[in-house]
């Protein structure tokens, strides 16, 4: 799996921010261009892109996003070619200094390990290297900078019950506003087990919703464990 998914998630998680889903997509320029539109069309959905902003011609990243989300043109960021400059001087010349044409009006993002920025698009869609080292202090500068004071903390409690999911349908079904649920069914050697999540953002709605679980698994005189193993 790729190595900045479980990153992400962790990060993301701990911090109070739901971690969506991942696409993981060819180096095709229409295959980029609309993965990202249609990221950008979900209300208040935020994007961490990773690698294919380079300066090699398959490098497609930055006209996608130009394309995706603003007006399919890249123009020459002054700040990263002064940035590119100065590392390399001469050796900037002719490829490396591709990598400053961006789309307009983005936000850089600092590389701590090399000096050459990721950028950002409306603060929402944030586009790095794919080493894990440069990107990884990316997203958490990203984090910092511009979603302080807008995590929530959220309650999660899960267990693992040998049964099938259809024996919590009407439960879940019946899941009062605020409290989300998910079930993960599979199938092993000995039978079924079905893992539930309890998730909200208050506590005690989320305990109380749990504690509906557990009792009508025990009413049932249906095993279960807590957590997702049983």
């Amino acid at each position: 799996e790729d190595k900045h998914f479980d990153f992400l998630k962790e990060l993301l998680n701990g911090r109070g921010f739901k971690f969506a889903g991942s696409f993981t997509i060819h180096d095709d320029p229409e295959l980029i261009a609309s993965t990202i539109a249609y990221i950008a069309t979900l209300p208040n959905s935020v994007l961490f892109s990773f690698g294919v902003i380079g300066s090699t011609p398959d490098d497609h990243t930055r006209l996608a996003a130009a394309r995706a989300l603003s007006d399919g043109k890249l123009y020459l960021n002054s700040k990263f070619e002064q940035l590119i400059i100065e590392r390399l001087g001469e050796r900037a010349y002719p490829h490396p200094i591709k990598m400053a044409m961006l789309p307009k009006d983005v936000t850089l993002l600092p590389n701590p390990i090399n000096k050459m920025p990721g950028f950002a698009i409306m603060k929402r869609f944030f586009f790095m290297p794919g080493f894990p080292q440069m990107s990884h202090p990316m997203v958490e500068y990203a984090l910092d900078n511009y979603f302080q004071g807008k995590e929530k903390q959220e309650y999660r409690y899960t267990l693992t019950a040998l049964c099938k999911e259809n024996n919590f349908i009407e439960l879940m079904q019946s899941a009062p506003e605020g409290v989300e649920v998910s079930s993960l069914p599979a199938i092993y050697s000995d039978g079924w087990k079905t893992t539930i999540s309890i998730a909200s953002t208050i506590k005690s709605k989320a305990v109380k919703e749990f504690e509906k679980y557990k009792s009508y698994l025990e009413e049932s005189g249906i095993s279960y464990g807590i957590g997702e193993k049983q």
